[in-house]
């Protein structure tokens, strides 16, 4: 549990020194290529508190000891005593053999495969397979002795303190735990296996962990069996209040309200947990959370960027596309296949189609320098994000020259290309949304609006040759002016066409006028269309797809015919040529079949990393969207073999593997850190406590909303567009285009719905990581950084909310204790302390007699100081 400060941001703080409770962790946020990765301080169990005065500014640092279970969550298996002991029990074997995939690989293609990998062999000497690293390089000795680390040129040369002879030449030498894992692979007689992602799953049955008794999570059997290979034990379960708060905004992004929080705590019920995550799986806004977290993948924007930054129409359909989904519990394999080939599954409905919208969502140029080149970069960006969000796979990095870590060689980018290849451009200059608006309209109205078309263009017709009648007898500069624009060709006509027709003509005229307007009056009274982004058009016979020398799309080579990357040793796809009358190539379903089908080696794994990283804030394997070479390896494989395996088995459906997720030990645990696990596993790489974490943007701003009674509950509909200073707005290269107004109801809809303009996206969300849409953004940073103290204390929206809040509770009218103690029931969902009540008292009284504020002004300042308690904004 996290520290709770008291007003002002006073902590009471434990014995424990500050020094003790550091450590380094690697962020959870990769967008772009997937193997970037960068570290930051963190600290266990400590937080930063978000204090108010009237005068300015605190910020203080408080840390909390162990966590005392108010009300344990009844286990329907093992008590968790038991389980707890057993892990205690355990000792600690010896340590297990290096693995080369997980624990050498990942060093060798960080720090080495710059001069001595695929592209390069500087002095001979090339670590991509087992036999080049074995030969002899060109000083005439082996690198790498299998057996003696002491014999190994590589290992004298990582150790070497001459600048002249160490490795790496450059950036940070290899850490002590680095070059202890490379001396004991050698020792141990330097295996070589194949990277852990390029094998084809296995089915692993969960291990048995000695002394417990009874039925156990299988989740709960590879992660105590894993501790107790460290000699760890796991923290014992969350209380039942945490644990509330937890599940609720794991799965809706929500808290729960205090009343909630009192009957689960008081149910007696030994289900009454499942039953509760059972009713959060039922919540329309599971739909909201969990779509928001994909819309991150695949770059979720409703705007083009660029200077001029035009809005894609109708974006908003694919986002509801996708909260309807997960609400529906949408098997995986259908959701993928509708977003990559929704209008070429056998049944082609307007929800599939409005999937399409995938395709649709990145940046695009309205006015490229080299449009050839621009074209090439908007199927760069949809390759891009296939690869990472499906596969796992930077893909891209093949586009202009052999993968440099991964075995995909350039071939196999534009392999993958040409499955995409009857994919249209967004749009063009002078038609920005052909391409990408698609009328899903009913037959009938289609046939309405067709049949008005077809007769205004016939009275058109008609009305054009009897003018053109009446214009050839016109002076000379009548008639140039008649072929200039429109407003000048109507005006010649208004004022002389009648002086040059006969008066049967005319009178024609006139009456092909009037039916004209009628049927314009008609067209506007049709009910209207219902458009959505996707595939409006695509190629059907698509032009051959080259291989581009050095990527440049001015220099095509070889022909490529659509291929799977040869590291999943499949044979050529079979495409067949697009039937007579077909409307796409037929390509991009073959694609998603493939990306689907369970034996894929790769998307099983990544969308159950995903799901796991989601609820635990971390993957087991962290670099989520890049599981090859320089990703991070999996602290777990076989776990998430395991759960690959299950959620296939499972149909692919996602609710059910919450609920074995959320019902396991692992994530049941409380979150204190204790310091004996910590100086063996400070970054919890082996789940032996649950990992505290601040809200995300969205959670933070619909908490607010929730707790001043603000929220609109409304799912679906149009984005909305909240109120913006006009700072922000003159920050745009045309101030204010292209920001609406909402109502003040819809202005309080839940963060998901806001409008995405990616040259304009809201500050209080920037402050706390919203991403940028450009890129894949496979996990968000959880920074703490002064933006968001200001944003909670200064900014108009929490301001207005603190006195929304006010109103909620019944005014100042109340003596100060209830008043206190309703302010920290609605916003905390829990009563207050004793000592909460005097300080908050106090508070109030120093605001009115000393400062001089009126009480209405007093209670909105003290709502305010609530709103900044760490508790509000910290999860445990």
């Amino acid at each position: 549990m996290i520290q709770r400060p008291g007003i002002f941001g006073r902590f009471r703080p434990a014995a424990k020194p500050l020094a003790n409770r550091l450590h380094r962790v690697r962020s959870h946020r990769t967008c772009g290529h997937g193997g970037n990765r960068l570290l930051r301080l963190a600290v266990a169990g400590v937080r930063l508190a978000f204090g108010c005065g009237l005068l300015g500014l605190g910020l203080s640092i408080g840390w909390g000891g162990p966590v005392v279970a108010e009300t344990p969550v009844a286990d329907e298996g093992t008590p968790r005593a038991t389980v707890v002991d057993a892990a205690r029990s355990a000792t600690p074997p010896s340590p297990p053999k290096i693995d080369f995939a997980s624990q050498i690989q990942p060093i060798l293609a960080r720090r080495c495969f710059a001069c001595h990998g695929p592209d390069h062999a500087e002095s001979g000497l090339r670590l991509t397979d087992r036999d080049a690293a074995l030969a002899v390089a060109d000083s005439g000795e082996p690198s790498i002795v299998p057996g003696d680390a002491a014999a190994s040129v590589l290992v004298a040369r990582i150790i070497s303190p001459d600048e002249g002879e160490q490795m790496p030449p450059e950036g940070d030498r290899l850490s002590d735990a680095e070059i202890e894992a490379i001396r004991r692979w050698i020792d141990e007689g330097a295996d070589w296996s194949e990277h852990w992602a390029f094998e084809p799953p296995v089915q692993v049955e969960p291990p048995l962990v000695e002394g417990v008794a009874g039925e156990l999570n299988p989740i709960d059997g590879f992660v105590l069996h894993s501790l107790a290979k460290a000699g760890l034990s796991p923290n014992p379960p969350a209380d039942r209040r945490t644990l509330m708060r937890r599940a609720h905004y794991d799965l809706t992004g929500l808290p729960p309200t205090a009343e909630q929080v009192e009957a689960f705590v008081a149910d007696p019920d030994p289900g009454a947990y499942e039953k509760l995550l059972d009713t959060l799986l039922d919540s329309p806004h599971y739909g909201e959370r969990w779509g928001r977290h994909w819309l991150d993948l695949v770059r979720f924007a409703e705007t083009n960027s660029f200077e001029r930054d035009g809005a894609k129409p109708n974006a908003w359909k694919y986002r509801d596309y996708v909260i309807r989904s997960f609400n529906q519990d949408k098997p995986y394999a259908d959701f993928v296949r509708e977003q990559l080939a929704g209008d070429e599954l056998d049944v082609v409905t307007p929800e599939t189609l409005s999937a399409t919208g995938f395709y649709r969502l990145g940046i695009w140029d309205d006015e490229p320098a080299d449009p050839l080149q621009a074209r090439f970069d908007e199927l760069d960006d949809i390759i891009s994000t296939v690869g990472q969000v499906f596969l796992g796979l930077t893909i891209d990095c093949a586009r202009c020259h052999d993968h440099k870590i991964d075995p995909i060689p350039q071939t196999d980018y534009y392999g993958m290309l040409a499955f995409l290849a009857d994919v249209t451009p967004y749009g063009t200059r002078g038609d920005q949304t052909g391409n990408n608006q698609v009328d899903v309209s009913s037959d009938e109205l289609r046939e309405r609006y067709a049949d008005n078309e077809t007769r205004r263009r016939r009275l058109e017709g008609e009305l054009r040759e009897i003018e053109q009648a009446g214009i050839v007898k016109m002076s000379a500069p009548d008639q140039r002016a008649t072929e200039g624009d429109a407003r000048a060709r109507e005006r010649v006509l208004r004022d002389k066409l009648q002086q040059h027709l006969e008066p049967e003509q005319w009178q024609s005229y006139t009456a092909l006028r009037g039916r004209l307007e009628e049927l314009r009056a008609e067209f506007k009274s049709l009910p209207p269309r219902e458009v959505m982004l996707g595939l409006a058009k695509t190629e059907p016979n698509p032009k051959p797809t080259h291989l581009l020398f050095r990527g440049n799309p001015h220099s095509p080579t070889d022909e490529v015919s659509a291929a799977f990357p040869k590291l999943f040793g499949e044979s050529a796809p079979a495409i067949p040529p697009a039937a007579e009358g077909a409307r796409s190539a037929g390509r991009r379903r073959v694609l998603a079949d493939w990306i689907v089908d369970p034996a894929n080696r790769l998307s099983w794994r990544v969308i159950a990393n995903r799901v796991w990283q989601f609820h635990f804030g971390r993957g087991i394997v962290r670099s989520s969207n890049n599981f090859g070479q320089l990703g991070t390896p999996p602290t777990h494989p076989e776990l998430l073999d395991y759960l690959a395996s299950r959620l296939i088995e499972s149909g692919g459906r996602l609710k059910p593997f919450h609920k074995l997720i959320m019902t396991s030990q692992a994530y049941r645990m409380a979150s204190d850190s204790r310091a004996e696990a910590f100086q063996v596993d400070p970054a919890n790489d082996r789940f032996w406590r649950f990992d505290p974490r601040r809200l995300s943007a969205e959670e933070v701003r619909d908490s607010v909303l929730v707790a001043s009674g603000s929220l609109n509950r409304q799912v679906h509909g149009p984005s909305v567009f909240p109120r913006l200073s006009r700072e922000v707005l003159a920050g745009q290269s045309q101030p204010g285009s292209g920001w609406g107004r909402s109502s003040p109801e819809d202005e309080h809809r839940r963060s998901v719905y806001i409008h995405v303009k990616r040259s304009l996206l809201v500050p209080m969300l920037s402050a706390f990581d919203l991403p940028e849409p450009d890129r894949s953004c496979e996990a968000r940073f959880m920074t703490l950084q002064p933006g968001q103290a200001l944003a909670l204390l200064n900014g108009e929206f929490i301001h207005e909310q603190a006195r929304r809040l006010t109103e909620r509770i019944g005014g100042a009218e109340q003596d100060d204790a209830d008043l206190v103690g309703l302010v920290v029931r609605t916003v905390l969902a829990r009563p207050p302390t004793a000592v909460e009540i005097d300080e908050g008292s106090a508070l109030l009284a120093d605001l009115q007699d000393r400062y001089g504020l009126s009480r209405r002004d007093a209670v909105d300042l003290f709502c305010l100081t609530v709103f900044n308690w760490n508790e509000f904004v910290f999860l445990d």
